[in-house]
């Protein structure tokens, strides 16, 4: 049964990062025809249907969700993640998805990186040496001394810094509030956020264009759901590792329906960058099972 159940989990990861790499793909042409902020804001509207009917059907509903110990904490988290997403969004404009996503996947790295200093966490030298051979792999995609650095690589390398510093912020909030908080501030407050800052860019879509965003609305609250039941399902330490395949995925997007080209340098540096990160997934399983 356990088996069952983990074979399961990964499923519905795999889906979940095919789902999110197709939600990639249709921000970026939404993003290209509109301004990346009122997409972001339309986006955030079924984003915050979708964690109230989620958050009212969990145990305690509405009102065990909507309380914190940390509201600033909280609140933080979820400005972080539209602002994120934005960054990333204009780096999908400005680099392509398969750049973007080989530079953006460092950022499990950066979390172990921070996790000491921030979350009070011990990193040994395995995990230390492993951030060190990532950061390697980001040099090997950004090549200094070779040629001037791309300063739209800067911009996806921003994103996942602060998307790293969004899950070091989720991991010091789940010391104190359960999962189902975290993910209704997440929404809630992304989405104030978002809805306060795009009617400032508000530059609206075609007829065939409104369909896409509406398609990029139901992707989004279907990765996340799949993405729930994954970690529902299996081991957070199993599931993980499998979302690497988005790179794959996004990748492929880019490729075949954006005609993006992707050299050597990029994929031996992915490839180095993956590979530390699932060496550190690996050693954190270790890690616990040990505790």
């Amino acid at each position: 049964m356990a088996e069952q159940n983990t074979l399961r989990g990964i499923l519905y990861m795999v889906l979940a990062t095919i789902v999110f790499s197709a939600q990639d793909g249709l921000s970026k042409h939404l993003a290209e025809a509109a301004n990346p902020m009122f997409v972001i804001m339309v986006r955030y509207w079924a984003f915050m249907i979708f964690v109230t009917v989620i958050s009212a059907r969990s145990p305690g509903g509405l009102s065990a969700a909507v309380h914190t110990k940390q509201p600033l904490l909280q609140a933080a988290r979820g400005v972080l993640l539209v602002l994120e997403i934005l960054v990333t969004v204009w780096a999908f404009t400005l680099l392509g998805l398969a750049a973007t996503h080989a530079i953006f996947a460092c950022y499990p790295l950066l979390v172990v990186a921070f996790s000491g200093p921030v979350l009070g966490e011990k990193v040994g030298w395995r995990r230390w040496s492993a951030v060190g051979v990532g950061f390697l792999g980001i040099l090997v995609i950004l090549r200094p001394g070779l040629s001037v650095i791309d300063p739209n690589a800067l911009v996806a390398l921003v994103a996942a810094g602060m998307f790293a510093a969004y899950g070091l912020m989720t991991r010091l909030a789940s010391r104190k509030d359960p999962a189902t908080t975290s993910f209704f501030w997440t929404g809630i407050a992304g989405g104030v956020t978002a809805c306060a800052i795009g009617p400032f860019y508000w530059t609206g879509f075609s007829a065939s264009d409104w369909g896409l965003m509406g398609i990029l609305c139901i992707t989004g609250a279907g990765g996340h759901y799949l993405l729930i039941k994954a970690l529902e399902t299996a081991e957070a330490a199993t599931v993980q590792p499998f979302a690497y395949l988005q790179l794959v995925f996004a990748s492929s997007i880019g490729i075949f329906f954006f005609g993006e080209h992707v050299d050597a340098w990029t994929v031996t540096g992915a490839a180095v960058i993956v590979g530390a990160g699932l060496y550190t997934f690996w050693r954190e399983s270790v890690r616990k099972r040990r505790a």
